[in-house]
C-alpha cells in the first residue's frame, strides 16, 4: 500500500484524555488503531489544562494499568471549602463517600503517561497531523494533512472515534438534521490563572464574594491554579498581574489566612458555556469528550467525563471485535452515556450558580444570592444534601451496572 494510504480498525482523531485512553484500551485487546493529532508532541505536553481527577476516573485508569505515576505523584484530596466575607465552611466529602477522594494531577502529565504506555507497546500516534475530511461509510475513511511531511494521508478504518474537541472535524462532519444540539451560554466569564506559586491551601477553595467568584485550585507543590469571575465582555488585556493578585487577595480573604503569590505563567478567559450533542454517534463515527459535550470548569468534570466516554466506547468496541461481532452493541453508546452526561451537566450547572454572582440585574442578583445562601446552609446542616453533593462531586461508580449488563 502507498506510504500515504493506511488501513486500521479504528481511527482516533485527537490525542487528549479520551482519545488516548481509548487507544490504550483497544491496544490492550489487540485491536489495531491509529491516533492522529493536529498539534505537535511538544504542544500536547505543554498545554495547561484540568488537574482534578475524580474517583471514578482514577478507578478506570487503574483498571487498565494507567494510573501508576498518578497514584505515586498525585495527591489525594477529600475536602473542599466554601468561604465568603460572612462565613467559612469545609466540606469533608471523602468521609461521606466511603473514603473516596479526588487526585490532583495535571492533565498534561496524564497525557505523558497515556502516550508513553501506548507507544511503548507499539501504538501509532501521528502528531502534527490535522484531520481534513471524514467519509462516514463502510469502510470509513479519514483524510488528513501531515504538516511535517507536507502531504495528505488517507486512513481507511471500520470506525472513527472523534475525540478532537468542540472545534474539531468529527463533530462538524455530522449532518445537522441527524443531531439535536443543546447549548447554554452564561452571562459571565472566568479568568483562569496559572502561577508558579506553592498552594496556599490544602484543599480547593470556592470563594463567594460580592465582587464575583474566586477559586483556588490545586496542581502540585510548585504550581497553583486560580479563577476569577469577570464580565462577559472582559479580556486578558484588562488584567495585568498586579490586578490579578490584588483581586485574589480581596475575594479569597479570610482571617488568619494568607495567599502566597508567584510568577503568573498563563492567563486566559474562559467563556462559560455548556453543550450536549444528541446522539453522540452517527453511522460509523462516535464522539467522545468535548466533541460530544462541553461543561463549565465548575466541579472539574470535563476531563473526567471524557475518560468515562472513552472507557464505555472502548468496552463496546472490544465486545464488538472479540465477542459479538454485532454492531448493534455499538449502537448502545449514546443511550448508555447521555444520562450520565446530563447528570454531570446538572451538577456542574448547579455548582456554578452556587458560587458565582448573577450579572443580569440587581433584582435577579438579590434572588440568586438567597438561593446561594440556601444551598450553602443545606450543605452545612443537612447530611442527606451534603452526602448527595459529595457523591456527585467525588465521582460515583454506581452507574456502571448498566454498562456491565450491556457488555
Amino acid at each position: 500500500m502507498l506510504n500515504n494510504h493506511f488501513s486500521t480498525k479504528v481511527c482516533i482523531i485527537g490525542a487528549g484524555p479520551a482519545g488516548l485512553l481509548l487507544a490504550n484500551i483497544l491496544q490492550q485487546n489487540n485491536i489495531p488503531c491509529i491516533v492522529v493529532e493536529k498539534c505537535s508532541r511538544e504542544e500536547v505536553f505543554s498545554r495547561a489544562r484540568a488537574g482534578l481527577i475524580d474517583h471514578k476516573a482514577v478507578s478506570i485508569l487503574k483498571q487498565y494499568g494507567l494510573a501508576d505515576r498518578l497514584l505515586r505523584e498525585g495527591k489525594p484530596h477529600g475536602k473542599c471549602e466554601f468561604r465568603s466575607p460572612e462565613y467559612s465552611f469545609v466540606l469533608e466529602y471523602s468521609k461521606m463517600c466511603e473514603g473516596r477522594t479526588h487526585y490532583t494531577y495535571p492533565q498534561q502529565e496524564l497525557l505523558v503517561d497515556l502516550i508513553q504506555k501506548f507507544q511503548e507497546a507499539g501504538g501509532e500516534i501521528r502528531f502534527s497531523t490535522k484531520g481534513l475530511v471524514i467519509k462516514n461509510s463502510y469502510p470509513a475513511q479519514v483524510s488528513c494533512y501531515d504538516e511535517i511531511k507536507q502531504s495528505t494521508i488517507v486512513i481507511d478504518c471500520d470506525f472513527i472515534a472523534g475525540c478532537d474537541g468542540f472545534h474539531g472535524i468529527a463533530r462538524k462532519s455530522i449532518p445537522s438534521e441527524a443531531v439535536d444540539i443543546y447549548y447554554k451560554n452564561y452571562n459571565f466569564s472566568w479568568l483562569a490563572i496559572t502561577a508558579a506559586a506553592p498552594p496556599s491551601t490544602e484543599h480547593i477553595i470556592y470563594a463567594i464574594h460580592p465582587d464575583g467568584f474566586a477559586g483556588h485550585m490545586l496542581r502540585n507543590e510548585k504550581i497553583s491554579r486560580y479563577y476569577l469571575q469577570i464580565s462577559l465582555d472582559d479580556s486578558v488585556d484588562n488584567w495585568p498581574d498586579e490586578r490579578v493578585w490584588s483581586e485574589l487577595h480581596v475575594r479569597l480573604a479570610k482571617d488568619g489566612w494568607s495567599l502566597t503569590e508567584g510568577k503568573i505563567t498563563d492567563k486566559q478567559v474562559l467563556r462559560m458555556r455548556s453543550y450536549v450533542s444528541n446522539p453522540i454517534q452517527y453511522k460509523n463515527l462516535f464522539l467522545a469528550g468535548d466533541a460530544a459535550h462541553i461543561l463549565t470548569p465548575s466541579g472539574g468534570k470535563g476531563m473526567n467525563l471524557a475518560i468515562q466516554d472513552a472507557e464505555v466506547l472502548g468496552k463496546l468496541m472490544v465486545n464488538y471485535y472479540l465477542i459479538s461481532h454485532n454492531d448493534s452493541i455499538l449502537q448502545q453508546y449514546s443511550a448508555i452515556r447521555l444520562p450520565e452526561i446530563w447528570q454531570t451537566q446538572e451538577f456542574s450547572h448547579s455548582l456554578l450558580h452556587m458560587v458565582n454572582i448573577d450579572e443580569q440585574n440587581s433584582e435577579n442578583d438579590r434572588f440568586m444570592k438567597q438561593l446561594q445562601q440556601s444551598k450553602i446552609s443545606q450543605l452545612m446542616s443537612l447530611k442527606t444534601f451534603a452526602a448527595d453533593f459529595s457523591r456527585k462531586y467525588v465521582g460515583s461508580l454506581s452507574d456502571y451496572n448498566e454498562l456491565e449488563m450491556a457488555c
